[in-house]
């Protein structure tokens, strides 16, 4: 359209400021999309020192620090597509000062708060509740509780076990009887002989 040729002609001019494509992935150029990145990180430095001043108030200090972590995500999303498009990876090698400005609450993985927004009603309480990593035991730290204990060898000296174990052998052998009893009772009903072997427990086998 006329319009589309009049900003066009515009652009090669210079007389209008090309806009950020709204998604890196519209983006085919290397050159622009460093040129876009480069532009993020100016904004986030300038959005980094005015978000120092604390006499700001709450409500914008929380907006500022939202465009931050907004901008940081941006920031993530051209340095993909500069890869993509065969440039370096700054992720890996790119300088992580601006992201090391903002400090993250356990927990709340991915956003981070920035200069005075650190120190707003409901932040502050959390970063003091971040819990300290437990300490990691060497292997011979781990060694060390290792005992026969451990392995169960010492189950019976608990004084409680033995009893338990006792009372529940009673009971088997009580029950084992008690089949036997009814069933012989069973079989001399139904006028069965038992056939009982005498064994002499004391007689010696020459046979090996």
């Amino acid at each position: 359209t006329a319009l589309a040729r009049f900003r066009q002609a515009q652009l090669e001019e210079g007389k209008v400021k090309e806009r950020r494509p709204f998604l890196a992935s519209e983006c085919n150029e290397l050159p622009k999309a460093e040129k876009w990145r480069r532009q993020i990180i100016g904004e986030i430095s300038k959005k980094v020192a005015q978000i120092q001043n604390a006499g700001l108030g709450e409500f914008r200090i929380r907006d500022l620090n939202d465009e931050i972590n907004k901008l940081l995500r941006e920031k993530g999303h051209w340095e993909f597509r500069i890869k993509e498009l065969g440039g370096p990876d700054y992720a890996r090698i790119g300088p992580k000062m601006l992201d090391h400005e903002g400090k993250e609450v356990p927990g709340n993985r991915g956003y981070k708060y920035f200069g005075a927004a650190k120190d707003l009603p409901g932040v502050r309480e959390l970063f003091e509740k971040e819990p300290l990593p437990p300490p990691r035991k060497t292997r011979a730290e781990l060694m060390k509780s290792i005992d026969a204990e451990y392995y169960g060898y010492r189950d019976e000296d608990d004084g409680i076990l033995e009893p338990l174990e006792q009372e529940h052998e009673k009971k088997v052998i009580a029950e084992a009887v008690e089949k036997w009893k009814m069933e012989r009772e069973a079989r001399l009903a139904r006028g069965e002989e038992e056939e009982e072997e005498e064994v002499n427990i004391y007689a010696v086998n020459d046979e090996e």
